[in-house]
């Protein structure tokens, strides 16, 4: 095969070679293509030849194709959940460009699209949760969760419940989110040099609460009932006396409490940083109270000598405070949220370090072996809304590959796979690099220039970002000697 052919074939492919008359040192470790008459083999050079390493072997189709021929990571079992609108879209792109081709995959999907709810009855988002609790990786896409208007829109059968929150309450455990950082990405807090991890508690209070609209005048109590056929004990919420308003019952349990702390003083150790816990307990003397109470038990039983041996702390701060102190903050600590709290402050911890579409969310069961992630944003309706058009979208999949990469690391985790692992960690590298190298999409361009200062020519589409994603995968993942 002659210089022209193999120059036509790596300008017809994702792999580029070293500029012409560049040449590496004879001792210098490096890369080396080596052609033959239908092969082309890539080797680690400049080290003993007992040490060089074949990277992969290109096999040519044609005079202007070249396929890589890179033996799949087995990857275990995965429950994965498809979502709706423009994350589906970018979710089915990620795992034909992304994930499939790299990696063998027991998945067991689940429809979480709003018409396949409906049509089930929601019956499907119960049947995923129990599928993650046997195989302990959830990987999930943004889904729609619906209000009077988009009953209206689907036809709904009724106004069926966040899918996410269904999740969690079967699962337990504690949302854990967390900032994707790029140097080029500035923050809206410049003092936030370090990360900031939410930890949300993701089950009851005003996502399992029960609320109506009081119709008139009358009396709302509430009432406590024993099973052990003890006396029921009755509350008066409010009389409601010059006409009707809303009233809202909502709870927690005990189990459900420390569960959260558990995870969150877990949480905390691995990561080497404290952690604040808030609540507003000197208005919700006894709900938010007790909150307070059982971390404050649990940390003084079973972590304050680990804490202290790691030098880190607990404290628990109010709510208010706690905003004011963040805000102050360098980053570098763990926050346990309240189930609502976290909602709150996750999305403006996000937005604090430069976009919602850079965030990770992980649900970390109390089992401490089941694991569930998603993106940390909604489906993005009014790019979906132009993507049906078959107009020009430039929407951030960040968050949703980083859904996948953490999901298969726990599974690497798991079964002790580092292969595994590696691809997981080389995936958000990829990412990060790629952005940071100028390739992105508008809403990363708009965190730079200011959204009226943006041109066409400063960020990608929707699909070429995705492709440029797979070529830089495709490169690195080439350039590293197998495991």
């Amino acid at each position: 095969m002659g210089l022209r052919s193999l120059h036509s074939i790596w300008t017809h492919s994702n792999v580029r070679p070293a500029p012409v008359g560049e040449r590496r040192k004879e001792q210098e470790p490096g890369v080396t293509a080596v052609a033959g008459e239908k092969e082309l083999t890539v080797r680690l050079i400049g080290l003993p030849e007992e040490e060089q390493k074949v990277y992969f072997t290109l096999s040519f189709k044609s005079a202007s194709t070249v396929t890589a021929r890179m033996k799949k990571i087995s990857g275990g079992s995965v429950v994965e959940m498809q979502g709706d609108e423009m994350t589906r879209v970018i979710w089915d792109i990620i795992k034909e460009k992304l994930i499939i081709p790299y990696v063998d995959l027991d998945l067991h999907s689940y429809d979480l699209g709003m018409e396949n709810r409906d049509a089930t009855n929601d019956q499907v988002t119960v049947d995923a949760a129990e599928a993650i609790k046997k195989y302990n990786v959830g990987i999930k896409c943004a889904t729609i969760t619906p209000d009077e208007k988009r009953v209206e829109e689907f036809k709904l059968k009724q106004m069926w419940k966040s899918p996410n929150g269904t999740i969690r309450n079967i699962l337990g455990g504690t949302v854990f989110r967390e900032a994707i950082i790029c140097k080029n990405i500035p923050r809206l807090v410049s003092g936030w040099i370090k990360p900031i991890i939410i930890g949300r508690h993701a089950y009851g209070d005003q996502y399992r609460a029960t609320d109506f609209v009081v119709p008139g005048p009358g009396k709302v109590e509430l009432t406590y009932t024993p099973k052990d056929g003890s006396a029921p004990v009755t509350y008066v919420v409010h009389n409601f006396e010059d006409g009707g308003g809303v009233a809202l019952g909502m709870y927690n349990t005990d189990k459900s409490i420390a569960e959260f702390a558990h995870s969150s003083f877990q949480m905390a150790l691995s990561k080497g940083w404290p952690l604040y816990m808030s609540t507003k307990n000197t208005i919700l003397k006894k709900y938010d109270g007790r909150f307070k109470d059982i971390f404050q038990e649990i940390y003084e039983k079973d972590y304050k000598s680990q804490f202290e041996a790691k030098k880190i702390w607990y404290e628990h701060r109010l709510i208010d405070d706690m905003v004011a102190q963040a805000m102050k903050s360098e980053g570098g600590f763990i926050w346990a949220c309240k189930n609502y709290d976290g909602d709150v402050q996750s999305d403006s911890v996000a937005q604090g370090y430069g976009s919602l579409g850079m965030m990770t969310s992980v649900l970390i069961c109390p089992d401490g072996k089941t694991v569930e992630a998603e993106a940390a944003h909604g489906t993005v309706t009014r790019h979906y809304r132009l993507h049906q058009k078959g107009q020009e979208t430039s929407t951030n999949p960040i968050a949703s590959i980083f859904a996948w990469t953490r999901g298969l690391d726990h599974r690497a985790k798991l079964d002790n796979n580092k292969e595994l692992a590696n691809f997981a960690a080389s995936l958000e590298q990829v990412c990060i690099e790629t952005i940071e190298a100028g390739f992105m999409t508008k809403d990363l361009a708009a965190c730079i220039k200011g959204l009226p200062n943006v041109q066409r020519s400063d960020y990608l589409s929707t699909f070429e970002f995705m492709d440029k994603l797979a070529e830089n995968l495709k490169l690195k993942l080439a350039s590293q000697p197998k495991l």
